[in-house]
Formats: C-alpha cells, sequence, structure tokens
C-alpha cells in the first residue's frame, strides 16, 4: 500500500475497537492486528519512514490492500486477533503462532457443581463462561468465588448414595471454612445449587448486589485503616467490572453457524457475512450487490447467503438471520432469527459492520471525488497541458547516444503513474543506421519498439517522448505512421536548449512554465533516459576496448582476455600483474605472450 492509498482510506476508518489484516495482491493475509481504536494504530503504519521497523516499511510495501473488522471491546479484538492468526498463520504474525489457548471458567456438570478455571472447552453438558484475556484476572474471579461462596474443590463422586453411607469425611477446605462439607452432608443439594445460580449471574454480568458488597466490605477496611486488605478488595472489584460476561466474537455456547445481515442504500445492497466455528469468528466478509428495480432486503438477503456460503464453501447447518428467509435449495437448514441472548448479540455485531462497510463506501466515493492524490493531480494537469485525450498512466521516452560516430545506441525507459518502472526499461543497439545519423536511429528503434508491442498484442503508452527538437521527432512519427498507430498515441519532442515541446505536424513550440509540473516529468523522464543511454554507450566502449587491447596480443582469443580481465578487473592490471599469477589464471603460454607483448610494446614507447 503507498502513502496515497492510505490517504484515501483515512476518513472512512472508525475510530472504535477491532481488527486489521495487510493482504498482498494474491489475497495472502500477511499481518493480522488488534486495536482499541482502528484509525489511529493503522496512522501508525503510515507515518514519518524514520521512525517505523525495516519490518514494518516491508509489511506495508508488499501490502495491496487493508481490511478490518469492528467489534464491541478491545478485549474481543483481542481474542479475534487470536483466532485469526491460527487459521491464517501469517507470515508477520510468526511469534504468535504458538500461542496457547485463552482460559474459561468452567461450571462442571456434575451433582455439587465445581467451579475452575481450564483452557479445554468439551461438549459435556458444563457451562463454560470467557474467554478470559488475562489469567491473573481469572483468577482473581475464582478466589473471589471461593471465598463468598465457599465451594467444594475435590473431585469425589458426591452421589446421594456415598454421601447416605458415610463414605467421606471432611478435609481441612471444610476446618478452614472453605467448604461447608457437602460430603457429609452438612450442605444440601437444593442450598449448594442456589450458589450456584448466583455465580451464573456473576459470570454472566449480572452482579450488581455483588458489586455493592464488595464496595462496603473494602469502605469498611479503609475506616479500619485496613489498606492492605481494602487494596485487595479493590483488585477484586476491578476484575469483576472489568469482564464481560459474554465475549461476542469466541462464545463456546455456539458451535457452527452462519451470521448474516444486510443493509442497504438507494443502488446497493451490503450483505455482512459472520463464519462461526466451534464458537469462533474465524472469517468475515461483506458482499457488495447492485439493486435490481423490484428486489426488497428478503430477497436481496435470500441470495447474499446462497452466494456467500458457496463461496467460501460452508456446510453450517444453522443460519442466524434478521428476518425469516425462505431458501428452497438448502430446506433442511435451521434458521434463527433471535431477539435476545449470545446470537443476537452476533447478529448486532454483524450489522454494525455492514453498516459501517455501507458508510466507509460513501466515504471512499465522497474523497475520491472532492480529493485527488498528488499523481492523480499532476496525470490531469499534464493531460490538459499536453492536449491528450487519456491520461499519460504510462509515458515511454527515447535517446540517443554515439561517441564520434562509434557504438551508436538507443535507450527506452518507461514511467508510469510518474514514476520510473525500471523493469521495463531497454537497449537498443543501432543495426540497419551506417555512421552517426540520430534521425534514422530513431526512426528505427521506435519502429522496433512499438512492432514488438502490437505483435505480442501488448498496450501502448498513452504518451510517447522524444529527446530532441523536430527532426528527431519528425522520425519516430514516421515508424507510428508505418504501424498505423500514429493516431492512438499522444508523441512529443523536447529540445534540450529552451526546454521547448514540439508536437508533430506544429512548428511552433509549447514553452511550459519552469514550475509546472508537466515540464518537470517530461524533464525527469528525459534526464533518467539520457543516463541510461549514456551508461549503456560507455559499457559498450569498454568491451569495444579490452576487445582492441587484449585480442591484439598474438595467440590470445577474445576467450582469454575475457578470463583476464574478470580477474584482474582491468588491463593495466594484467600488464602489471606477476607472471606466477598470469599463468594461475591463463596458463604458462597464455602468460609468456601476454608479458612478452607489453615489454615489447613498453620497449617501442
Amino acid at each position: 500500500m503507498t502513502t496515497e492509498d492510505y490517504k484515501i482510506l483515512l476518513p472512512t476508518l472508525p475510530k472504535q475497537p477491532g481488527i486489521y489484516k495487510f493482504i498482498d495482491a494474491k489475497d495472502v493475509v500477511l499481518y493480522v492486528g488488534k486495536a482499541k481504536n482502528l484509525k489511529n494504530r493503522i496512522a501508525s503504519y503510515f507515518g514519518s519512514a524514520k521512525h517505523k521497523a525495516k519490518k514494518v516499511r516491508v509489511l506495508v510495501k508488499n501490502a495491496s490492500r487493508l481490511e478490518y473488522t469492528i467489534v464491541e471491546t478491545e478485549q474481543d479484538a483481542l481474542l479475534l486477533e487470536a483466532t485469526l492468526i491460527k487459521k491464517y498463520q501469517p507470515r508477520y504474525n510468526v511469534q504468535l503462532k504458538d500461542g496457547k489457548s485463552y482460559p474459561y471458567v468452567c461450571i462442571k456438570k456434575e451433582r455439587f457443581p465445581r467451579v475452575f478455571v481450564t483452557r479445554k472447552v468439551f461438549k459435556d453438558g458444563s457451562k463454560y463462561f470467557g474467554p478470559y484475556t488475562s489469567a491473573r484476572r481469572v483468577q482473581v474471579v475464582i478466589e473471589m468465588i471461593n471465598k463468598l461462596f465457599q465451594l467444594r474443590t475435590c473431585t469425589l463422586n458426591l452421589s446421594q448414595e456415598n454421601i447416605d453411607k458415610g463414605k467421606y469425611k471432611v478435609c481441612l477446605e471444610y476446618h478452614v471454612k472453605n467448604c461447608k462439607g457437602a460430603c457429609v452432608g452438612l450442605e444440601s443439594e437444593e442450598e449448594y445449587n442456589e450458589k450456584i445460580d448466583q455465580i451464573k449471574n456473576m459470570l454472566s454480568g449480572r452482579f450488581s448486589a455483588v458489586r455493592r458488597h464488595l464496595k462496603e466490605e473494602m469502605q469498611a477496611a479503609a475506616a479500619a485503616l485496613e489498606f492492605e486488605k481494602a487494596q485487595k478488595i479493590k483488585e477484586k472489584l476491578a476484575a469483576f467490572e472489568d469482564y464481560q460476561g459474554r465475549s461476542t466474537v469466541v462464545n463456546p455456547s455456539i458451535r457452527d453457524v452462519d451470521v448474516f445481515t444486510i443493509d442497504t442504500d438507494e443502488d446497493y445492497a451490503y450483505v455482512n457475512y459472520l463464519k462461526v466455528a466451534n464458537g469462533a469468528i474465524i472469517n468475515t466478509f461483506t458482499l457488495e450487490m447492485m439493486k435490481n428495480l423490484n428486489e426488497d432486503e428478503r430477497d436481496l438477503l435470500a441470495y447474499g447467503v446462497r452466494e456467500l456460503r458457496e463461496r467460501f464453501h460452508s456446510f453450517s447447518e444453522e443460519l442466524v438471520v434478521p428476518f425469516a428467509l425462505t431458501l428452497p435449495t438448502e430446506s433442511d437448514l435451521k434458521i434463527t432469527v433471535p431477539k435476545v441472548g449470545d446470537k443476537r448479540k452476533l447478529l448486532d455485531l454483524s450489522q454494525k459492520n455492514a453498516t459501517y462497510f455501507k458508510l466507509q463506501k460513501k466515504k471512499q466515493e465522497a474523497s475520491r471525488q472532492t480529493k485527488q492524490t498528488p499523481t492523480e493531480r499532476i496525470l490531469n494537469e499534464m493531460k490538459k497541458d499536453l492536449q491528450m485525450d487519456a491520461l499519460p498512466i504510462t509515458i515511454e521516452c527515447f535517446d540517443n547516444s554515439n561517441m564520434q560516430g562509434t557504438n551508436p545506441v538507443a535507450s527506452m525507459v518507461v514511467f508510469r503513474n510518474t514514476k520510473p518502472l525500471k523493469r521495463e526499461y531497454r537497449h537498443y543497439n543501432i543495426k540497419t543506421v551506417e555512421g552517426p545519423d540520430d534521425f534514422a536511429s530513431m526512426e528505427e528503434v521506435v519502429f522496433r519498439r512499438y512492432r514488438r508491442l502490437l505483435e505480442e498484442e501488448r498496450p501502448l503508452p498513452q504518451l510517447i517522448v522524444i529527446d530532441g527538437g523536430k527532426g528527431q521527432l519528425s522520425s519516430a512519427v514516421k515508424s507510428l505512421e508505418k504501424l498505423g498507430i500514429d493516431n492512438r498515441i499522444t508523441i512529443i519532442g523536447i529540445a534540450k536548449r529552451l526546454e521547448e515541446i514540439y508536437f508533430a505536424g506544429d512548428s511552433v513550440p509549447l514553452h511550459l512554465s519552469k514550475r509546472s509540473d508537466t515540464l518537470k516529468v517530461i524533464q525527469q523522464i528525459r534526464n533518467e533516459a539520457h543516463r541510461f543511454a549514456i551508461t549503456f554507450h560507455r559499457n559498450q566502449r569498454s568491451r569495444e576496448f579490452v576487445r582492441t587491447e587484449l585480442t591484439e596480443i598474438p595467440g590470445i582469443g577474445e576467450k582469454t582476455a575475457n578470463k583476464l580481465l574478470s580477474h584482474f578487473g582491468s588491463v593495466k592490471k594484467v600488464k602489471t600483474a606477476k607472471i606466477k599469477t598470469l599463468i594461475e589464471v591463463a596458463g604458462k603460454a597464455n602468460a609468456e605472450k601476454v608479458i612478452r607483448y607489453f615489454r615489447e610494446k613498453e620497449m617501442k614507447g
């Protein structure tokens, strides 16, 4: 992603908690992150480069787009991030791949249920609350429950038969008042289950009475100057107040369902999809559909459900939707329209994402209409200045180079969206022209370039720049006319002396302001073409020099000459090399020939 891409996205980013994904051009998820405030967190990736780690810069460079999902709380964002990292295994999240699962509070399905912490969820009828994002928090919750309700912690089979037979005796936990002795009949099952019901209310977030009790106890401890005790009670109170009884994105009571909601405007419908598997959201997606005249929300949602289930290969047997649907091809599906409870929370979350996606699209469209990126502004200015029919997204520039008529070469450089596209640069050796004829050389390379593009059925550029005045421009135009494409491409020449812009068939040049972005881009691409041609020409002359200098030695062929040059780096170093080294590189006979040649040349000179 570029900074320009981010600037378009910026006005649409929410300040809510959620997760975001960097995705590359092949739809591979590169990174999954969480955020308390999505807008602020995403902005950190596009700040000053000098303050960003190299890994972050590479991530942003390799990403082609960014997607995000909003959730209710920061804890939900943390949980959804962990779920998606386990699913996608993103390369930039490698340090999180093998992280432990989050802890739950389990109320065991048994007579006189135990309440304990676990990281595994089983389908055994037990009740699970969580997950918790902090192991310390969950331990505080368990300590508080044990202190308030004095539950058993043993694993004994407390059947009525075993209790009646007096099979067990009270343990140390009973004597230190952590248990009321249900194992010996000192507490009835009814009394015990009343405590369990209160614990369920607390873990579901309904603990106003407990909160009131803790505040009173904390105030009493403070009044008695027992500040350490008051601090511990305060920590327990904070654990309850921070805890969300149910996580929206990870809920073990909901196993495998597909959640769908819809939002619409005048022209489009947006169907949001949440995929829940094994109690956790593992995928989110919003489908955008153009509306037809007579389609209502039920028809649109039904179509979206079929499309998304097929696209993501879903075989869930239950759908959670905002209103009743008829899906004739999937009559065995269970259609749920929840009004309250955990599934309703998921439905509300899906609806929030669908609505936000709709708002984001509208803001992006408005932003594009009112704002232009720097590149778009320059391209539009160039189109206007050069009186073009299309934006000059692709520009190709040609330049010739020769030294006193020797080694004539040409170069062609490509700019796309005003930036160099170096993989498309090309060098040309002049094949059909004798001597230093810049006009004929230009005609040859332009013809060769665009004949090949036409043969390979590749797209043509919108603008061609010729480094030279009217003469070189006319030669290039001849080649375009031969190929029959002179009316499909805008072609201009730029004369070096006064930076005049010439058009085909117009003898009067265009003079642009020196501050003009159009002139700056044309000068930049002209200078790049000139640099590229000079470098190529210099290399050609160097190779020619090697051939004429070393291959003049009797008995030394081009292969041996290249071997010597490759090892020593220059003819001068070959000349001053020791005979032992020359023998190692070229053999004794060749080494003697080289030494003899330079010795005789020195004597003559």
